[in-house]
């Protein structure tokens, strides 16, 4: 997660070779991604319906493929999905390339190369001592200004730096693990999950303001904080329980630094009392193994599915276009021009967080497209990638608490955005 310069951007080691072994594999990576989640949804359905004993009393097994009938069809719809898409046949609202064949070719490949190399290298993060000693340095800047343990902001660094999904899957292991509480989770997992630099480039240069990238990437940041201190402090995240997976209650003291003690000597010997227990190389790699299939066969499915649903609904049904309507008088009262389209805009990066960007385009106003642009960034939640993987995790969030998350995020961020963007232009 060491921040590198590769072709004249700053990125993290995990994004570049998981973008090599993208262009190694090529075309042939979507009939790879296309085979798993066929063979993903036929091993659920036998496990549900014969319930062989092989699978039901292997632990590891038994959670991948014995889930409830939810995730079953869903898993279903996703096979469904693909084959539909990969094939080109049956009805286009699915297979066309802004809803089915959107997540097929364009993210699928990226998590699925994402989710070998961050799946295999979790270990080396967390069970070396790494997020202790960070830990104990940053509680002091974490926990008064965002109630959250130290740890987390190396969640949100592998986010920033690399990749939303990297930083969900983190958190996601350590909730698993007891390192987060339920509320402290899904407040890292909706708030901390936030886009990586190069998308954000990706973003602004799609509105053809890339000129603009810094005072962009700087407005991103201001709204995005601001976010992080409000929205965990209203329902549904304050509502949840600090209890662990376990639903034990979180120890008020656990970090608390001992009389006498400097904060990096008594990280360092947290650190390496962490190393210590670490079970060696063959432990590890087994780990990082379960993790990639965990991932791989237990995720990537659930993205398909309900990826492709939310980019119909944006894409053939006007539901996104009347649920921006409310935000009109809001845009106006901002004195953003063109309300009216910018509005339309608004709601739908909750589908895909590149919709907005996509439709913002054609808007006339440099000053409007740069605020579409901006809130898509720090919207933050888009059920075709992050909510679908939120929702496939361990994470306590369901979809409604994760719109009304979107919204409050939304709410919350455009005055900034606007404000600042009134300073720009």
């Amino acid at each position: 997660m060491t921040p590198v310069s590769y072709q004249d951007a700053i990125t993290i080691p995990i994004a570049i070779v998981s973008k090599s072994l993208q262009n190694l594999l090529g075309d042939a990576i979507t009939l790879i991604v296309c085979l798993i989640v066929v063979f993903t949804a036929i091993a659920t359905l036998i496990c549900k319906l014969f319930k062989p004993a092989f699978i039901l009393k292997h632990e590891f097994a038994s959670a991948l493929l014995n889930v409830s009938p939810i995730w079953t069809l869903v898993r279903v719809l996703g096979a469904i999905f693909i084959v539909l898409t990969y094939s080109e046949i049956g009805p286009e609202a699915i297979h066309s390339g802004n809803t089915g064949a959107l997540v097929l070719n364009d993210l699928l490949p990226v998590l699925f190369c994402v989710f070998i190399f961050a799946g295999m290298l979790l270990p080396l993060l967390l069970n070396f001592g790494l997020l202790e000693l960070f830990g104990t340095l940053l509680t002091k800047v974490m926990r008064p200004v965002f109630n959250l343990p130290g740890r987390s902001a190396i969640d949100c660094m592998a986010s920033w730096l690399g990749d939303g999904s990297v930083g969900i899957l983190m958190t996601s292991k350590q909730y698993e693990s007891r390192f987060y509480t339920q509320r402290e989770a899904a407040v890292i997992g909706t708030t901390f999950s936030a886009v990586s630099i190069t998308f954000s480039l990706v973003v602004i240069s799609q509105v053809k303001l890339e000129h603009l990238f810094v005072p962009f990437y700087l407005t991103v940041c201001l709204a995005g904080v601001a976010a992080a201190i409000i929205v965990p402090k209203l329902p549904p995240l304050s509502w949840k329980k600090d209890n662990y997976i376990d639903e034990t209650p979180r120890h008020p003291d656990d970090e608390v630094i001992p009389h006498g003690r400097g904060a990096i000597s008594w990280g360092f010997e947290q650190a390496m009392l962490k190393a210590q227990k670490s079970a060696g190389f063959t432990h590890t790699i087994k780990d990082g193994l379960k993790n990639v299939i965990d991932m791989i066969f237990g995720v990537i499915p659930i993205v398909m599915a309900i990826g492709t649903v939310a980019l119909i609904v944006a894409e053939y049904t006007p539901i996104f276009d009347y649920l921006g309507m409310p935000f009109i008088p809001l845009l106006e009262l901002l004195q953003v021009p063109e309300a009216t389209e910018a509005s339309k805009t608004i709601v739908v990066g909750f589908a895909d967080m590149f919709i907005p960007s996509i439709l913002a385009s054609s808007i006339e106003s440099d000053m409007t497209r740069f605020i579409i642009a901006a809130l898509s960034v720090t919207q933050l939640i888009y059920m075709s990638e992050v909510g679908a993987l939120l929702i496939g995790s361990k994470i306590p969030v369901n979809v409604i608490e994760l719109f009304v998350v979107f919204i409050l995020r939304t709410l919350v961020t455009l005055p900034v955005i606007a404000g600042l963007a009134h300073l720009i232009f």
